[in-house]
């Protein structure tokens, strides 16, 4: 999984897999799901993301991680 944030335009990105996105769908203002060709989650995206969370802190507990990267 990633997280991305992109300042330009407000928004964030989750990534949750490196599968392609075929359909995208609004599922409320501003919260977009992509699906793959399969119907599988593999991203939300959120618009004007500062003013829906908070982007000051991000807390991960008990996942099970082989590899942990963080960058700023």
């Amino acid at each position: 999984m990633k997280i991305n944030y992109y300042p330009d335009t407000d928004s964030l990105y989750i990534e949750l897999s490196a599968q392609e996105s075929s359909e995208s769908i609004e599922v409320s203002e501003g919260f977009v799901f992509d699906y793959d060709m399969n119907g599988a989650l593999v991203g939300i995206e959120i618009d004007n993301a500062e003013k829906k969370i908070n982007l000051r802190e991000l807390i991960l507990n008990k996942l099970p991680l082989d590899t942990q990267k963080l960058s700023a």
